[in-house]
């Protein structure tokens, strides 16, 4: 598994190492453990859930007895650690279209059409600002709380399934 971390001076290196811990539970070994905080136990880890071979889950604190980590952040492809679902301080808050809040517990479909959408909560409050809406094959639509005030602003729309957003609109 291939890794990126920064030094805090604006400077980056990557570093490749083989999996020695299982983040998620499957049996496989999947995560890197590294001391990620700066709290001297290497209780955290890097792990590549999606078989990329590149870390896309950052893990902190996996000492507890049940495994499992207190906070546990995804890359969203644009190269910011959002909390997921399962963050410390208990389970992600979000809002639906209809403004009803919701607290996350298993997978979550945000639009009700069938299929699990991805929840961030980029700025770590514990409130989802950023919904990535399952497609064919990825995400469709990106719905995203610019002002933190759990509504959501902006709507993002991938037309050709390229990853990037082809429109936007405000809701």
């Amino acid at each position: 598994m291939d890794y990126c971390l920064g030094s805090g001076d604006g400077t980056a290196a990557m570093f490749s190492a083989h999996p020695d811990v299982d983040i998620d539970g499957d049996g496989e070994l999947d995560g890197v453990r590294l001391d990620i905080d700066g709290d001297g136990i290497y209780d955290d880890a890097l792990a590549d859930l999606d078989g990329n071979g590149l870390a896309d889950h950052a893990a902190f604190d996996l000492d507890g007895a049940d495994g499992i980590p207190a906070s546990l952040y995804t890359d969203d492809g644009s190269g910011t650690w959002a909390m997921t679902p399962t963050g410390a301080g208990g389970p992600l808050r979000w809002f639906g279209l209809d403004g009803v809040e919701h607290t996350a517990s298993g997978p979550i479909d945000f639009d009700a059409d069938g299929r699990p959408d991805r929840l961030l909560d980029v700025n770590r409050d514990g409130l989802a600002d950023r919904v990535l809406r399952a497609g064919d094959g990825g995400f469709d639509t990106g719905y995203v709380d610019t002002d933190g005030d759990g509504s959501w602003d902006l709507t993002l729309t991938d037309s050709d399934g390229d990853g990037t957003a082809d429109a936007a609109s405000a809701l």
